[in-house]
């Protein structure tokens, strides 16, 4: 059980060696040979806010207060002034409580979802836009050299990506350090994840940068600009909603951010160019993820 209060904000990293979160499976190469390899567990995590059950979802299982807490205020069904009183999580149900200090009633919400292009279930609700139409993101900047730095570090951590594939992973980050690195089977897990410890720890986001390794689309930028973030840095590519969306809403949109390689799509007036980039070096293999070729 997790209370609300004031506590030391922690650094969250990806831990590969966990037990939980992967699991041994044996096969067959192309070569006829006996392989073994590890991948991602999925499990169902069931959500209610306070006697309402919402929503179950299919995640890893790591930090399942964090991602119950960032999946409702992304939702717009919890406000960033709520008072919280609880989270309750228990592991032999799989099921995660929210309890909140005023009555909630999301009925008729709950029949409105509609599905979005992320995977593993994300949705998204209709009104979701009338909850980012009155958000002033704030007027940050993005140095090229911090831009270099944390995809450098984020890209050589140790990660469940490097250890068993098939995983997203979302990085919040503060300048060039990350500062909270979630993964999931989903990117709107990953994020809601952040989200949650964000709001768990009081964390302000006016200097942060976002980092996700999945597309840049309508439902990753209106999450982040839920969270108050004004920069969204992807190694992936863009949707044209997506894009439309970040300059509604003048969010500084980042894709295809590989090497030295970057392209800016939005609020292309927050960024430094203060990296030489001769002295940028090229990404490795090792790095490169199945597929970005085409922006999965």
């Amino acid at each position: 059980m997790m209370k609300i209060d004031k506590t030391p904000v922690p650094l969250i990293v990806p831990n590969p060696d966990d037990p939980r979160l992967t699991q041994a499976v044996t096969g067959t190469d192309q070569t006829g040979a006996a392989v073994e390899i590890r991948v991602p567990m999925e499990r169902a995590l069931t959500l209610y806010l306070n006697a309402q059950e919402i929503v179950t979802m299919m995640t890893i299982g790591d930090y399942p207060e964090y991602l119950a807490l960032g999946y409702l205020l992304n939702q717009n069904m919890l406000k960033y002034d709520d008072v919280v009183t609880e989270v309750e999580y228990h592991d032999d149900l799989q099921v995660v409580v929210v309890r909140t200090e005023h009555h909630t009633n999301f009925e008729q919400k709950l029949k409105k979802r509609t599905q979005t292009s992320g995977c593993a279930q994300g949705t998204a609700f209709g009104d979701l836009m009338e909850a980012i139409e009155s958000v002033a993101l704030p007027k940050a900047e993005l140095r090229t050299s911090w831009l270099y730095q944390m995809t450098h570090a984020i890209n050589t951590m140790p990660s469940l990506y490097l250890e068993a594939g098939a995983i997203h992973g979302c990085v919040l980050c503060k300048e060039g350090t990350p500062v909270c690195y979630t993964e999931d089977v989903g990117r709107h897990n990953a994020v809601d994840k952040i989200a949650g410890w964000m709001f768990r720890h009081n964390v302000d986001p006016a200097d942060k940068i976002l980092y996700t390794t999945g597309r840049l689309t309508s439902e990753m930028v209106i999450k982040t600009v839920r969270m108050g973030i004004p920069i969204l840095v992807s190694r992936s590519g863009f949707t044209a909603w997506g894009v439309d969306l970040a300059r509604q809403v003048g969010l500084t949109l980042i894709g295809r951010t590989r090497g030295k390689r970057f392209i800016a799509l939005s609020g292309q007036e927050r960024i430094v160019f203060d990296q030489n980039l001769d002295y940028v070096e090229d990404e490795s293999a090792r790095h490169k993820r199945k597929g970005e070729a085409r922006d999965e």
